[in-house]
């Protein structure tokens, strides 16, 4: 593949030959890396950081518990419906722009959730923030695709996982030192030092690499149907816990979503440059990949969505405290990251993938016995495995969609990465949501009169099985001790009843997703043009 460098900076890739040009500092592989993980440290840690400060906020600003939740879904909505949308105007403008706009767009909209004065803006601004966050992920994708060669892109995706884990793994633990030593408003403002590092790395580091048959149109009806596809599926997800499964309006918004997802794919067939080129697709590998992106997201987030409720109301730990409890699962992803991407050069992805999901199987299984006496030894054992099963999941997922797809989509490939993991994730949360509820409601009522409790009237017993489904003992002041003892230990059995089910349904996806594992294999990195024609 040869290359020229175009007039505005830009290099152009051509068929043949080895490779873009670089000179000096300027499109360093190893270099780019760097200036790429701190774009994505800054929107990774901000995904956990924000829940440390919820209850901050909520006593501050007077936040009803409706505004808080907007708080998290306005800006998985906006970073969801954006993704792929995103990628393509990375394909179609270049990574390095659409990077860089989203670090400095990122960073002011954190500056102007410190300053808000109401819940109202700082939803508005959180959805802003998402927005933003979708212009960077795929784009970071795109640029270690364009940059790394093929042999040496598992290693740069795997120490791109590792920065995952590592700011993941540090949200939690800064954002409640912020909280309780400084204000709510640090956790956004700490994003502003961060963004100006990476704008800066950025604008001397990046080299934007363009496909010479990169795209130069944009197929605005595929983005409208696709976004309203998305945010219907993503809103019925949300929603569903709330309205209920069989809800006329959750049943309303997921068939929406399949409507539009029909007509986006009937249109994508007709148009010129489409959207998304499902001829992508033919490849079963980058489905594959995808299918597994899905699934071990839903095993992962929605098992790990009960496990913070866990620590913090089963065993009373802070939020510093139970961040730290889970250090053993984020530092084996830190450390397997990379590991897992030497391996996968080595031997593919195939083998760590199934392996891989096996060891997230096996703690999901293994996580579904705990109970409320479970000691730190016992979780972190697990919490450890769970870790060392998803680091090659991530980074071979990873590579498997993004090295498939042709070098002018690599955007949309890096979009679709990142997009297959937020819908992973809220099904997850909403599934696994929805059986621990069902769990509890099954359950609870027998627990406490089991134990001997005073009767409850309907009313009651539905609001105490909502507090119950995350751990929190439905007590009331002025009750003796014994009793309130009493109360307590039903909510926690019960909790963990609801938990123990929850993960083993996340287990059984995991050894699903092990099987779709199987039909992965390593990155064609196909030729400009591969793939791109229509079905």
């Amino acid at each position: 593949m040869t290359s020229q460098i175009t007039v505005d900076g830009q290099v152009s890739l051509d068929k043949q030959g080895p490779g873009p040009v670089r000179s000096g500092l300027r499109g360093h592989p190893w270099l780019t890396l760097f200036a790429v993980a701190i774009g994505v440290m800054m929107v990774t840690l901000d995904g956990t950081i924000v829940a440390v400060a919820n209850p901050a906020i909520t006593a501050d600003l007077g936040a009803t518990l409706a505004e808080v939740q907007w708080i998290t879904n306005g800006y998985l909505l906006a970073l969801a419906v954006s993704l792929i949308t995103a990628g393509k105007l990375g394909d179609r403008f270049g990574h390095r722009q659409t990077f860089l706009i989203g670090i400095a767009g990122f960073a002011a909209s954190s500056a102007a959730i410190g300053l808000s004065s109401g819940v109202e803006l700082v939803i508005g601004f959180r959805v802003a923030q998402g927005l933003f966050g979708a212009l960077l992920m795929p784009a970071a994708l795109g640029l270690l695709r364009a940059t790394f060669p093929a042999e040496k892109l598992n290693m740069a995706i795997g120490i791109w996982g590792m920065v995952i884990g590592a700011s993941t793994a540090a949200g939690p633990i800064v954002g409640g030192l912020l909280v309780e030593h400084v204000s709510w408003q640090s956790v956004f403002f700490i994003n502003i030092p961060v963004g100006v590092i990476a704008l800066a790395f950025g604008l001397a580091i990046l080299l934007d690499h363009r496909a010479e048959n990169a795209p130069r149109s944009f197929d605005l009806p595929g983005v409208v149907l696709l976004s309203a596809a998305m945010f219907s599926l993503v809103w019925a997800l949300i929603k569903a816990a709330e309205w209920g499964w069989g809800d006329s309006r959750t049943l309303l918004f997921l068939a929406a979503s399949v409507l539009c997802f029909g007509i986006f794919a009937v249109w994508e067939t007709k148009v010129s440059e489409p959207l998304i080129p499902l001829g992508m697709f033919r490849s079963l590998p980058l489905s594959a990949g995808t299918v597994l992106m899905v699934l071990m997201a839903f095993a992962f987030m929605g098992g790990l969505f009960f496990v913070t409720f866990y620590l913090q109301n089963v065993h009373g730990m802070s939020p510093v405290d139970s961040g730290l409890h889970l250090l053993p699962l984020t530092g084996m992803m830190i450390v397997g990251s990379p590991l897992a991407g030497a391996a996968i050069t080595k031997v593919g992805p195939r083998v760590p993938l199934v392996l891989g999901m096996v060891a997230t199987a096996a703690a999901c299984f293994g996580m579904s016995r705990l109970t409320p006496e479970t000691g730190t030894l016992t979780m972190s054992l697990w919490f450890a495995l769970l870790g060392l099963g998803l680091a090659p999941v991530m980074v071979g997922a990873t590579e498997v969609i993004v090295g498939n797809a042709p070098l002018e989509l690599s955007g949309v490939a890096g979009g679709l990465q990142q997009a297959a993991m937020q819908v992973g994730g809220s099904l997850g949360t909403a599934v696994l949501g929805a059986v621990m509820a069902g769990t509890v409601s099954d359950t609870f009522g027998d627990n406490w009169a089991g134990a001997g409790l005073p009767p409850l009237s309907p009313e009651q017993l539905a609001g105490a099985e909502t507090a119950v489904s995350v751990g929190v003992a439905p007590v009331t002041p002025g009750l003796p001790p014994e009793v309130v003892q009493t109360i307590t230990t039903v909510t926690h059995e019960t909790f963990v009843d609801g938990m123990s089910t929850a993960f083993t349904v996340a287990g059984i996806v995991a050894v699903l997703a092990a099987v779709v594992a199987g039909f992965t294999k390593r990155g064609a990195h196909a030729a400009p043009g591969a793939g791109a024609g229509h079905i």
